[in-house]
């Protein structure tokens, strides 16, 4: 396979989410949103020669650049599978409870951003696919094109936060009586007119959009499974590092870090006092949530909207 290489890709917190790894040379490691390789190559730079690092991607572009590093450099390999999967990856390979660090970098790269081939975005008029994987699953055109008004609604609403959701989803049901939609630009100008109220400085087919990826690649039920499978590999002392690019990506892991931080003491009543012990927690948080400088904001616009947040496995 190829390299698509047309597209270039910023890796945003590089070097702060590899320190947070706190990478050892003879780890073990699981970067489950390869990518382009950033975070990868920096910490192979940080792994000795007996260290291994294992990658994840579903989207095929991806695993081509996978490929082509995991061909220089024997101590990685790239596998084509959801991080959601990773722990039967894991446990096929007898790493269950034994990986000293897993990365997650989650959203969408620069290169299927700016690909109007691959959907993604209203900028550039393209296919409505916007699959990571386009081997799996629906694409945004068959579910535009076939679901309920009521489920369009609830993805725009639920996954895009957009509250003329209803509104726009009737536009698009009421068009697509007459006419498929096959473009990313014709479905953006429909709920461009659908939108009665623009936000200023942001195209008012955002949310939408946002919502359909979201659904299309079963992105925040992914996250919830990734996470706990990412805990079950790591060994005790083991990091877990996550980057997220929205409000409901971030929350998700902010609440899955703060349950398994408080342990058993989170399930009893507010205000009960208790001792240390009954706490019991199954992880530590490392500092506060981390966002991109004011020199990355500058070089990158794309990284304003990351959040990392670190946690150690204790038990």
């Amino acid at each position: 396979m190829t390299i698509d290489s047309g597209f270039n890709h910023i890796t945003v917190l590089l070097d702060e989410a590899v320190e947070a790894l706190a990478v050892r040379a003879d780890g073990c490691y699981l970067d489950g949103t390869f990518g382009r390789g950033g975070h990868s190559r920096l910490i192979l730079q940080h792994l000795g020669p007996e260290g291994r690092l294992l990658g994840f991607d579903k989207d095929p572009q991806a695993i081509a650049t996978g490929q082509a590093l995991a061909a220089e450099d024997g101590r990685f390999v790239i596998v084509q599978r959801s991080f959601a999967e990773l722990g039967a990856e894991v446990a096929a390979r007898g790493l269950a409870g034994k990986v000293n660090g897993v990365l997650l970098d989650l959203g969408v790269s620069s290169p299927q951003l700016d690909d109007p081939e691959r959907g993604f975005s209203f900028l550039n008029d393209g296919p409505l696919d916007m699959r990571m994987d386009p081997s799996r699953g629906i694409s945004a055109a068959d579910f535009i094109a076939t679901a309920p008004e009521e489920e369009i609604a609830r993805v725009f609403k639920e996954y895009g936060e957009e509250r003329f959701a209803k509104r726009m989803a009737r536009a698009v049901v009421l068009r697509r009586e007459t006419q498929r939609f096959e473009r990313t630009a014709d479905l953006a100008e429909v709920l461009k007119v659908a939108n009665p109220a623009w936000e200023k400085g942001k195209n008012p087919a955002t949310r939408a959009f946002q919502g359909l990826r979201i659904h299309v690649n079963n992105e925040l039920a992914d996250l919830e499974t990734g996470l706990e499978a990412a805990l079950e590999s790591l060994e005790i002392g083991g990091r877990l590092v996550v980057i997220s690019f929205h409000s409901l990506e971030d929350r998700i892991v902010k609440l899955f870090m703060r349950r398994l931080a408080k342990g058993e003491a989170d399930n009893l009543p507010r205000n009960l006092p208790v001792q240390f012990k009954a706490f019991d927690p199954k992880i530590k948080i490392h500092g506060k949530a981390q966002f991109a400088s004011e020199a990355e904001l500058k070089a990158n616009p794309r990284s304003r909207s990351a959040v990392m947040r670190v946690a150690e496995k204790l038990r």
